[in-house]
């Protein structure tokens, strides 16, 4: 499945990305789940597929506005420095365990919206990566049981304000910046895509490719991040796990590359699709 949270006609939802639109499937299952969080506190993956089978959609993808996939998880991990090529060329080290910090539910946008580049700075750089969801929580999950706790993945953007990421040794205001990142435009569920499969990862910059890696290029896998974060919190249902971006940022290219007003920034995974947004200011 390919699911979506929306809004329309001024109502929050959630639903199945099909052919011809969007099954409601809040409608579909009777009201019964708030949002799309609340279907996976309630493991009702399940019970989601058994109401869309067969069905048609209800309204074309162009009558909803797209929120972030999960508009309000209760914690977004960040993994950084987890692909050599950009260990390398930010003249860091790899560390023997994952490099992380914390993104909030506000510095977010979705799919088709624009991602906004603060009057504070002009250094706004895009971060191509694939999120994963977590749908069983859990405390101190091991590697060997980390796929089983996906309930999807997804395309992000952890766009980043570079001179306010950079200003101490914290990255947390380059980071969290109101409307910066991207994610979406779905979470493809994770029963779609094989425990360990490779995917590749693309980002383009007014068409313009800027990133290319594998997952399997990863430092640190998604099993590892996984155990590494649940040894010292709880991932609950809804949570976001960023994996990590590759090397050809725009920060560190001669000369530097930043997003600019009129911008169409792409995150395409292969086993996804692609999340788009353009850039404003704010």
């Amino acid at each position: 499945m390919k699911l979506v949270s929306f809004e329309r006609a001024g109502r929050a939802g959630f639903g199945a990305v099909v052919d011809g639109g969007i099954v409601d499937l809040q409608a579909a299952l009777g009201g019964r789940h708030a949002s799309l969080r609340a279907l996976l506190e309630a493991d009702a993956l399940g019970e989601a597929a058994a109401a869309l089978a067969g069905r048609a959609a209800d309204f074309p993808l162009a009558a909803v506005t797209l929120l972030p996939v999960i508009p309000d998880p209760d914690k977004i991990v960040c993994v950084g420095l987890n692909y050599g090529e950009h260990v390398r060329e930010t003249g860091r080290t790899v560390t023997e365990t994952p490099v992380l910090f914390l993104r909030v539910p506000d510095s977010q946008v979705a799919h088709g919206q624009a991602i906004q580049r603060p009057r504070e700075s002009q250094r706004l750089d895009y971060e191509g990566e694939i999120a994963i969801v977590i749908g069983r929580g859990g405390r101190r999950i091991s590697e060997a049981d980390a796929w089983s706790h996906i309930a999807g993945y997804s395309c992000y953007n952890d766009g980043s304000v570079r001179d306010w990421q950079v200003a101490t040794s914290q990255w947390t205001p380059g980071k969290n910046f109101w409307r910066t990142g991207g994610f979406g435009p779905w979470m493809v569920t994770a029963d779609e895509i094989a425990p360990g499969q490779v995917m590749t990862l693309v980002t383009r910059l007014n068409g313009q490719e800027m990133q290319r890696t594998t997952t399997d290029l990863m430092i640190h896998s998604i099993p590892r991040q996984i155990a590494y974060i649940s040894s010292f919190i709880p991932l609950k249902p809804g949570d976001v796990i960023v994996t990590g971006t590759p090397g050809g940022v725009g920060n560190k290219r001669t000369p530097p590359v930043f997003m600019q007003p009129g911008d169409v920034v792409e995150i395409e995974v292969d086993a996804v699709g692609v999340l788009r947004n353009t850039i404003a200011d704010d």
